[in-house]
C-alpha cells in the first residue's frame, strides 16, 4: 500500500466509525464528535482522491467536507 492508500484508509475508517456511532445511538449527528470526525474522515478521504486523480470521489469527499464544516459553523453558532 501506497501513501494515497493509507490516507484513504484512514479517512474512510474515521467516515465508518462516526457513522457506526450514529447508528447504535452512542452519538447523535448534531454532536461536535460526530461532525469533527465527518470533517477529518472526508478530508482525508477527499486528499486521497486528490492523490489518485479521481475526480468523482474529489468531488464527493470536498462536498462532504464543506457540509460538515457548515454543520460545525452552525454548531459553535448555536452556542
Amino acid at each position: 500500500m501506497n501513501i494515497s492508500d493509507w490516507i484513504g484508509f484512514i479517512g474512510v475508517t474515521i467516515l465508518l466509525f462516526a457513522f457506526l456511532l450514529n447508528l447504535t445511538g452512542k452519538i447523535s449527528q448534531s454532536d461536535l464528535s460526530y461532525i469533527v470526525m465527518n470533517i477529518i474522515g472526508a478530508g482525508l478521504a477527499g486528499l486521497a482522491s486528490f492523490l489518485i486523480h479521481y475526480v468523482p470521489f474529489i468531488i464527493l469527499e470536498s462536498t462532504w467536507t464543506l457540509v460538515s464544516i457548515g454543520g460545525l459553523i452552525n454548531y459553535f453558532r448555536k452556542k
